[in-house]
């Protein structure tokens, strides 16, 4: 799909978005251009138009370290991983090509990240980014952070719960050790979204720490010139720190989840224990009386049985008692 966002000539101050097809004209005053899934047509239509390369889908994913952002003829090439998927339980990362040049900013994908459909009601409104490719990058990645600052929340959101869940004593997650395995498989479905938010935000850091150093912002905002990606990069460096915080969190419920499991095993254990010794003595008084010595006096007694059955049975109850007592059990 090839979806150009050029100026509206009326309005002066948003980006009306078009789709095109192949044989259309691109507009002159196109400053943002979309490729969606394109084909080998629409990647030669924007190679003509704007002079440079689009890379493919598998030179996006195969790309080495060296490769990932480069300059080329006047264009800046920047590959980032952008979150995709993040509203299921098992997000993914999409690989983004943006492609900066002084006439128009060309961005390659083959996903639909929440951060562009985002972007997009954004730029069609009055006031929605600058209108310059350096600012539609700007704000493409803002609604990138934003998006990665949402799913953080609700991240952070779900583990608050857990962790109630855990710690509150009548909850039948720490009744039952079944349960404790469903909270081990959630975090471990947690740590792999932040972890896929980290590594979002690292790419973006590369993105923005490229630009700032290569590219000189012409655009003049209010009160002066634009700072230079800085806002950008401390929104970024601000949710790589609250990731580590969330994920040092979820190392802690986990420490925790298992150190409540060493728990009930050790009471099961405890309860093993416990009946073992109970019935020792039983054990010992049956073994003697189990020998059938010919001189023992008790087997000829009338009232021998009554007698080994309760003496085994105080000697079984006992050791309970004194258990109770010491508050062992």
């Amino acid at each position: 799909m090839l979806l150009i966002h050029g100026i509206c000539q009326t309005s002066g101050d948003k980006l009306v978005p078009r789709t095109l097809s192949v044989e259309d004209e691109i507009p002159s005053g196109a400053i943002w251009i979309d490729l969606l899934n394109p084909t080998g047509p629409e990647d030669a239509k924007i190679e003509q138009h704007l002079g440079i390369s689009i890379p493919t889908r598998e030179e996006m994913h195969d790309l080495e370290p060296s490769e990932i952002i480069y300059a080329e003829n006047g264009a800046h090439y920047m590959t980032a991983r952008i979150i995709c998927q993040s509203d299921t339980n098992v997000p993914r990362l999409a690989d983004v090509t943006f492609i900066l040049t002084e006439k128009a900013l060309v961005t390659v994908r083959y996903d639909e990240p929440g951060a562009f459909n985002i972007f997009k009601n954004r730029v069609t409104k009055p006031g929605g980014c600058e209108l310059e490719p350096a600012g539609v990058i700007e704000g493409l990645i803002e609604a990138v952070v934003d998006r990665a600052a949402e799913v953080l929340r609700g991240v952070g959101d779900r583990i608050d719960m857990r962790s109630r869940q855990i710690f509150d004593g009548d909850s039948a997650h720490v009744e039952h050790g079944r349960a404790y395995q469903a909270v081990v498989r959630k975090i471990g479905q947690y740590e792999h979204i932040i972890s896929n938010v980290r590594e979002s935000m690292v790419s973006v850091e590369r993105v923005l720490l490229y630009l700032s150093a290569n590219f000189k912002r012409t655009k003049k905002a209010a009160g002066g010139f634009n700072p230079e990606w800085r806002s950008s990069l401390r929104d970024v460096q601000a949710i790589e720190e609250h990731a580590t915080f969330l994920s040092s969190k979820l190392q802690f419920m986990l420490d925790a989840t298992l150190g409540l499991v060493s728990i009930e095993q050790n009471k099961i254990i405890k309860l093993f224990s416990v009946v073992s010794v109970a019935l020792m003595p039983p054990t010992l008084i049956a073994s003697i009386y189990g020998m059938n010595f010919k001189t023992m006096p008790e087997l000829e007694w009338q009232l021998g049985y009554p007698m080994a059955v309760g003496l085994m049975i105080l000697f079984a109850v006992l050791p309970y008692l004194f258990f109770r007592w010491k508050k062992w059990l």
